[in-house]
């Protein structure tokens, strides 16, 4: 990578790097660091840091960036509205707009079968290659200019959506697959959906079905389960992966990566239930997943 590219991206910042093996370290895709890796003597073998971690630090940034920041704009919001626009904000679908805003794709180190099969315009790829450049610019330059970059970048674009919108119902329309990224980001198996019961007759049917959550060390009992019912499955399957991402959303960073499934209580939220329904039902009694 030329010098020159890293200066025009920092320019593209607004920022100019004291240590610049931060910046270098979080344009650094995982395939090219395990390239020069294994090109190295072996007397001398090399280890070559990709941005892996600091992706896992820039999501804990960006998180509590936007948490803070929608909870003094918004005071109005309840705790549900506020979820779903976090939720948007976080999302990779926004995420990747401002990626390609900040031309992030032009200045990655990929190695040379990522450079092959296109990987400067993969959508997951820029997406975390972003919250590594977050995590460098927080331990360069310090939590007060990321967190003014977060808001000049990525939530004051998407302020006008969310004045149009200010129930926050309308800015996420597939829950399935915001469910999915987030998933992926705290560490989490993919979701599973399951059918449970059909009920009424055929022109009418009910469909109740569930989103389980799983950690990948432990797969036999799931951490959360979230149940809905709809006219169709797709609309119950929505509704339950809403559930499921409002769980994980309520989770603090450390927690969503850190914490083992047995130490947290895991509860099934009835269909049509929101996060006030759910938080007054666990004030009773904490009710064991469906199985």
């Amino acid at each position: 990578m030329k010098t020159l590219d890293i200066a025009d991206f920092e320019a593209a910042l607004g920022y100019h790097f004291q240590n610049p093996e931060f910046l270098h370290r979080a344009l650094t895709h995982s395939s090219r660091a395990r390239e020069l890796e294994s090109s190295s003597n072996p007397a001398e073998r090399l280890t070559i840091r990709d941005n892996e971690q600091l992706e896992f630090l820039g999501d804990a940034v960006l998180g509590f960036v936007v948490s803070e920041e929608l909870f003094r704009r918004f005071p109005e919001f309840e705790e549900g509205h506020l979820s779903k626009v976090r939720a948007h904000l976080v999302s990779g679908r926004h995420l990747l707009s401002v990626a390609r805003e900040l031309q992030l794709g032009d200045y990655l180190a990929l190695g040379r079968g990522e450079e092959k099969s296109g990987g400067r315009s993969k959508s997951a790829l820029l997406v975390n290659a972003l919250e590594a450049v977050l995590a460098a610019l927080y331990l360069d330059a310090g939590f007060e200019f990321s967190r003014n970059f977060i808001v000049q970048k990525i939530i004051l674009p998407a302020l006008t959506e969310i004045e149009a919108h200010r129930s926050g119902e309308a800015l996420i329309s597939d829950y399935k697959s915001t469910l999915q990224e987030k998933v992926h980001a705290t560490g989490h198996a993919q979701p599973v959906y399951v059918l449970v019961k059909e009920e009424g007759p055929e022109h009418k049917k009910t469909f109740t079905l569930e989103a389980r959550l799983y950690r990948p060390e432990d797969g036999s009992k799931p951490e959360f389960v979230a149940r809905a019912a709809g006219l169709t499955k797709k609309k119950a399957e929505q509704e339950a992966a809403r559930q499921a991402l409002e769980y994980l959303l309520s989770l603090p960073p450390n927690m969503s990566k850190t914490v083992p499934p047995k130490t947290m209580t895991s509860r099934t939220i009835p269909a049509g239930a929101g996060p006030e329904t759910s938080r007054k039902e666990d004030s009773k009694t904490a009710s064991e997943p469906k199985q």
